[in-house]
């Protein structure tokens, strides 16, 4: 099976072989923000297996919190907060930015916290 452009995208960035996924849901049965996610993260992970692009306008990357429960709780070793990671820096990346230099950040408080949370070793000082 090939890997759709999204897929490639994701694991170019992440490393993670999205197709490994079969969707037992014990990454989003682990999560403990699922209530606040507009998509489970198995389902994520099935819209990117299926190429839907759609995936990043979802609110879920963002709601993630990077804590690795997911990527610890699959059976299949796909690091879940990887890929929700890749899919934040995806999203970045298309409004223009390869990284986030703070000292041309106006406003913090414009930024997700995620965006800085998750990628505080990426940051430019």
């Amino acid at each position: 099976m090939s890997l759709n452009e999204l897929e490639e995208r994701i694991s170019e960035i992440s490393g993670v072989n999205v197709d490994a996924c079969y969707q037992c849901g014990k990454c989003s049965a682990g999560c403990l923000f699922t209530a606040h996610m507009d998509l489970l993260p198995h389902q994520v992970l099935m819209y990117i297996q299926r190429g839907d692009e759609s995936v990043l306008d979802k609110e879920t990357p963002w709601i993630c919190a990077s804590c690795f429960t997911c990527s610890v709780r699959c059976p299949r070793g796909v690091d879940v907060a990887a890929v929700m990671e890749s899919l934040r820096e995806l999203r970045i990346r298309e409004r223009g930015y390869e990284t986030i230099d703070l000292r041309k950040v106006e406003n913090l408080k414009d930024l997700p916290q995620i965006a800085l949370t998750a990628a505080a070793q990426k940051l430019t000082w």
